[in-house]
């Protein structure tokens, strides 16, 4: 853990990649986090536990949170790819959470979202269990944890993802945002693959101008 000069930045970032729960992809860890240095955060790679059950990786997340709380950090956020997504959620969300081990902010990137949806079932399985019973999959459900003190979120997907349907996922979560007068913004962009990181040459890329532009408000 970075604990140098922690009150010169807004805050820390940290960055969870995507993977299914089941591995950690690497373009979604290392290359985000140097962009976020380069905003002027402090940020680093979470490598959470994978092939873990439910609250492995939760828990992980939480004590990585309040470590940096510990250290000085000003701001704690969260920024995570799919199923780290949706892990980021999840801490941002969780109604047992202590105050410490909750962030300030969440960006969530093609997130995993539902844990009841038909697509993405590679997530649940592996993070619940093939048998997990309705409530579970409820109770880890991002849209369904939303509540008025919930943390402002950046959210974006592309429409044309395949694997985790933005019908089924992030618009559903931004619905429970808005009726809950969360802060947050939303951006769908109309292309682009699953998994698509930074999005270098992709029109979706334009999701780090604008992320950007929103996390200036945290500064």
């Amino acid at each position: 853990m970075t604990t140098d000069h922690p009150n010169e930045a807004p805050g820390t970032i940290l960055v969870l990649p995507g993977g299914a729960y089941m591995h950690l992809a690497d373009h979604e860890g290392q290359p985000v986090a140097d962009w976020l240095t380069s905003l002027g955060w402090r940020s680093r790679v979470v490598r959470y536990p994978v092939l873990t059950r439910h609250p492995g990786p939760l828990d992980h997340l939480r004590a990585e949170i309040a470590a940096e709380r510990a250290a000085g950090a000003r701001r704690v956020g969260v920024l995570g790819f799919s199923a780290g997504g949706h892990l980021a959620g999840h801490a941002a969300l969780a109604p047992d959470s202590a105050p410490e081990q909750r962030p300030d902010l969440a960006i969530l990137c093609y997130p995993v979202v539902s844990m009841v949806g038909s697509t993405h079932t590679g997530s649940q399985d592996v993070l619940l269990g093939v048998d997990a019973d309705r409530a579970t999959r409820e109770a880890t459900s991002l849209e369904r944890l939303v509540t008025p003190s919930s943390p402002p979120m950046f959210l974006w997907h592309t429409v044309a993802d395949p694997a985790v349907l933005i019908g089924e996922h992030t618009y559903p979560l931004a619905a429970a945002l808005a009726a809950n007068g969360v802060p947050h913004e939303l951006h769908a962009f109309a292309e682009g693959r699953h998994g698509i990181g930074l999005g270098e040459d992709l029109p979706a890329a334009a999701w780090t101008q604008l992320c950007a532009g929103w996390l200036a408000a945290f500064a």
